[in-house]
C-alpha cells in the first residue's frame, strides 16, 4: 500500500518540488496539496492522509503550520504531520513537540532523508530524538517563569486578551473600533516585547497570566475570610 501524503505550503514551487521527490519514491503518493491553513484542514477532512508535510511559516497571521499541525491532529490523530521549515528555530520545535508532531525537518535536508522522514512518521515513529525534545521543552518552560505581564501596555493587554479567545486582527479591529492594520501592528509590538515569533505563544502566555492572577485573587479571598491569626 502506497504512503498518503498531503503537503502544506505557501509556495507553489516548494509544493511542486516536494511532489515531484514523493512520486519518484515509489511507494508514496501526493493525495492533496493546500497554500493556507484553512484549506489544508478542509482538504485533510476529505482525503484522509497518512502523512502531512507542511510548513512552519504560511505568510498568514491567524495561523502557521504548527496551529494547522495541532489542529490535524485533534481532528484525525491517525494523521501524522511533519513539520519542514527553512529555519532551525527551538521555540518552533517545542510548539511542533507539543502539538504533536512527528517530525521537524530543515528544509536543506536530503531528498532521500525527508523521504526516510515520511516513511518513518508513516509507521508511527518520530524523528525527533529525545534528547532534543527535552533541552528544548525545558528552556521553554524557564522562558515561562520569566513572564513580566507588566511590561505591555493597556491596550496590548486588552489585544493579547482577544487573541487568546481565538480572535483575529479584523475581529478585533471590530470589537475595538480600530483598523485592522493598526491592531495588526499592536500585535507585532507585543509578540516583540515577549520576545515570541506567533500568536498562539501569546495566547498560551495570556493563559499562563490568566491562572496566575485568579490563584493571587483566591488566595486575597481566603486571607480575607480568615482574617488575622488569633481573631
Amino acid at each position: 500500500m502506497a504512503i498518503r501524503v498531503f503537503l502544506l505550503d505557501d509556495h507553489a514551487v516548494v509544493r511542486s518540488g516536494v511532489r515531484r521527490l514523493c512520486e519518484s519514491a515509489g511507494d508514496l503518493v501526493v493525495v492533496g496539496e493546500a497554500s493556507a491553513g484553512p484549506e489544508a484542514l478542509a482538504e485533510v477532512d476529505l482525503v484522509r492522509p497518512d502523512v502531512a508535510v507542511i510548513d512552519v511559516r504560511l505568510g498568514n497571521d491567524d495561523m502557521d503550520g504548527i496551529d494547522v499541525c495541532r489542529a490535524i491532529r485533534s481532528r484525525h490523530p491517525s494523521v501524522a504531520c511533519l513539520i519542514l521549515t527553512s529555519y532551525a528555530d527551538d521555540d518552533a520545535l517545542a510548539r511542533a513537540v507539543l502539538a504533536g508532531a512527528a517530525g521537524y525537518v530543515l528544509k536543506q535536508i536530503e531528498g532521500n532523508d525527508l523521504i526516510e522522514s515520511v516513511r518513518t512518521a508513516a509507521a508511527g515513529g518520530r524523528t525527533i530524538d529525545d534528547d532534543t525534545v527535552r533541552r528544548v521543552v525545558d528552556g521553554l518552560h524557564s522562558r515561562s517563569s520569566a513572564d513580566d505581564p507588566d511590561r505591555l501596555t493597556p491596550r496590548e493587554h486588552e489585544i493579547l486578551e482577544l487573541i487568546s479567545l481565538g480572535q483575529t486582527n479584523r475581529e478585533i479591529g471590530e470589537q475595538l473600533f480600530l483598523a485592522e492594520k493598526t491592531v495588526k501592528n499592536y500585535v507585532s509590538n507585543l509578540l516583540a516585547k515577549l520576545g515570541m515569533a506567533r500568536r498562539s505563544e501569546a495566547a498560551a502566555y495570556a493563559a499562563r497570566v490568566a491562572e496566575r492572577h485568579s490563584a493571587r485573587a483566591v488566595g486575597r479571598a481566603r486571607d480575607r475570610t480568615n482574617g488575622p491569626s488569633g481573631t
